[in-house]
C-alpha cells in the first residue's frame, strides 16, 4: 500500500527549505549569508555594484558581503545585525527562504521570529572563541522551537590555520550540549565565510574534512516534517454562503489545511462545540475533489447544517484534539512592556482569538545554563518562561512538539493589538534520545 508521503511526493515541501542563521556578534553570520548568495550566483548585478560602492567608500579593497543582508542604516553603521533579514534564492536542487537573525542578547526575540518556521538553523561559532554563552543561547532557542536540523558552522578557520583539532574540540562541545537539549540532528562544518572555504565550494585548505559544504548540506538535508503525516487540522477562516440563484443552498467553510489529509466521506468533529458531521464535498481551485492535504487552501462542505464560524476547528473524529481553557506553555516575550501575572490579554490560535488572563508565571528560563528562575512575577522583553493562561472559551490546542502550527499561539495586548509573546504549548524541550521512555517533568468579564 502506498504511504501518504509517497502518494503526495509531487507536492511535498522537500523542494523548499526554510532556514535561519544565528550566532554571536562578529561571528560572521551576514558574511556567510552574503558569501552563500554571491558564490551561488543568487544576487543581481546592481546589488553587487551597490555593495562594492559602499565597501570602496569605506576604503575596503574587496566587497563586504555582509552588506547584502545588513540593510538597516543602523546595522551598516554599527556592523551588526539588528532586524531579521529575509532572503529568497534557489539552486537547481532546491528553493530557499533564509532568515538572517541578530546575535545580540537583546534581540533574542528576533531570532525566535526568524527561526519559528525554520526547518534548519545554522549556528555560527568563531573558531578563535569556541562555544560561548550566546552559542548556547541560540542552541537552546533552536531546541525550544523544535527546529529539526542544526548546522554548527565553525567560522574563521583561516584565523586558526585551518587546524583540525580546533574544529574537533568545538564540534564535540557543541554537539554534547545540543544533544542534551534534545536537538535531533547536528552537523558540524568548518568554514571561512570571508575566504569562501566550504561555503559553496570545498576548501583546498582543509583536506582533512570530508563532509559536505554548507550549500551542499542545505541542498540535500531531508525536510523531515511532513505535514500530511500529522492528524488533520482545518481552522475555519471564512464561511461562504452566497445565497444566490445559482447557489441557493451552498454553505462552505474556507481555510488552509494546517496539517494532515481530509477526504470526502470522512467523519469529522467541529471544535470547540464538539458537534459531528461528515465531509460531503471538498472544493479546491474551483473544482470538486475527493481528497485534500496540507497546506492546501480549500472549502469544505459538510453533510449537516452546523453552527460553524471563523475560529472553529474541523478535525477527523478519530483524531480530534482535546479542548482546554487552561493553557500551559513556554512563551518568548517580544514586547517592550512586561507581561505580569494577572495580565488580561487576547490569545490568538490559528484563526481563533479569545480573551484570556495570565494566571501564573511559574518560571523564567536562564538560557545561559538552562536553569529555572522560579516565580519571577513577570517577563520582560527577550525573556523566555513558562506560563499558565486561562481562556474565556475552550481552545483545541495540540502540543507544540506534535505540531508547530496548531501548537503555537500569540498573546496580544487588547488595548492596541501589540503582540506581547509567542507561545508554544506543552513541554519546553524535547526528551533526550536516551530518555525517550522517561515521563516528562513537569475581574468581571475577564475573570473565568
Amino acid at each position: 500500500m502506498t504511504s501518504t508521503t509517497e502518494q503526495f511526493a509531487d507536492v511535498s515541501t522537500t523542494t523548499l527549505l526554510r532556514f535561519a542563521t544565528a550566532g554571536s556578534v562578529d561571528d560572521g553570520k551576514s558574511t556567510l549569508v552574503g558569501r552563500l548568495l554571491h558564490d551561488s550566483k543568487s544576487i543581481l548585478t546592481d546589488q553587487l555594484e551597490a555593495v562594492e560602492a559602499v565597501s570602496a567608500q569605506r576604503g575596503q579593497d574587496t566587497p563586504d558581503l555582509a552588506l547584502l543582508t545588513d540593510g538597516l542604516r543602523a546595522e551598516r553603521e554599527q556592523g551588526i545585525t539588528i532586524d531579521v533579514a529575509y532572503r529568497y534564492f534557489a539552486t537547481a536542487q532546491r528553493r530557499f527562504i533564509l532568515a538572517d537573525t541578530p546575535g545580540h542578547v537583546q534581540y533574542t526575540r528576533n531570532m525566535v521570529t526568524g527561526a519559528s518556521t525554520a526547518d534548519l538553523a545554522v549556528v555560527l561559532v568563531d573558531a578563535r572563541n569556541g562555544v560561548i554563552e550566546q552559542t548556547r543561547r541560540h542552541a537552546a532557542v533552536a531546541a525550544l522551537l523544535r527546529v529539526p536540523h542544526v548546522v554548527l558552522a565553525v567560522n574563521k578557520m583561516d584565523l586558526v590555520d585551518y587546524a583540525e583539532k580546533v574544529f574537533a574540540a568545538i564540534a564535540e562541545e557543541f554537539t554534547a550540549y545540543a544533544s542534551e537539549l534534545g536537538v535531533p540532528e547536528i552537523t558540524a562544518i568548518p568554514i571561512s565565510a570571508l575566504a569562501g572555504d566550504n561555503v559553496v565550494e570545498p576548501s583546498a585548505n582543509m583536506d582533512w574534512y570530508g563532509g559536505p559544504t554548507v550549500l551542499e548540506h542545505l541542498e540535500t538535508v531531508p525536510v523531515s516534517h511532513d505535514l500530511t503525516a500529522c492528524p488533520a487540522r482545518f481552522p475555519v477562516q471564512y464561511v461562504i454562503r452566497p445565497q444566490s440563484a445559482e447557489h441557493p443552498d451552498y454553505r462552505g467553510y474556507a481555510g488552509q489545511i494546517a496539517s494532515g489529509v481530509l477526504r470526502v466521506g470522512e467523519a469529522v468533529t467541529v471544535l470547540p462545540s464538539g458537534r459531528t458531521s461528515t465531509i460531503e464535498g471538498i472544493d479546491a481551485l474551483g473544482r470538486s475533489v475527493d481528497i485534500a492535504w496540507a497546506p492546501q487552501s480549500v472549502t469544505l462542505r459538510l453533510k449537516d447544517d452546523i453552527d460553524i464560524s471563523r475560529g472553529d476547528l474541523i478535525a477527523p473524529s478519530a483524531s480530534a484534539p482535546a479542548t482546554t481553557q487552561d493553557v500551559e506553555a513556554t512563551v518568548c516575550h517580544v514586547a517592550d512592556q512586561p507581561l505580569a501575572v494577572g495580565a488580561r490579554v487576547l490569545l490568538k490560535h490559528t484563526t481563533r482569538t479569545v480573551k484570556a488572563i495570565v494566571k501564573e508565571i511559574p518560571s523564567r528560563l536562564t538560557l545561559d545554563d538552562l536553569s529555572q528562575h522560579p516565580e519571577p512575577g513577570q517577563l520582560v522583553a527577550n525573556d523566555i518562561g513558562r506560563v499558565v493562561v486561562r481562556t474565556a472559551e475552550p481552545l483545541a490546542l495540540d502540543s507544540y512538539a506534535d505540531s508547530r502550527r496548531t501548537g503555537s499561539f500569540l498573546l496580544i495586548d487588547p488595548a492596541d493589538g501589540t503582540t506581547l509573546a509567542a507561545g508554544m504549548a506543552g513541554a519546553a524541550f524535547a526528551s533526550r534520545p536516551d530518555a525517550a521512555d522517561q515521563a516528562p517533568h513537569d475581574d468581571a468579564e475577564w475573570d473565568f
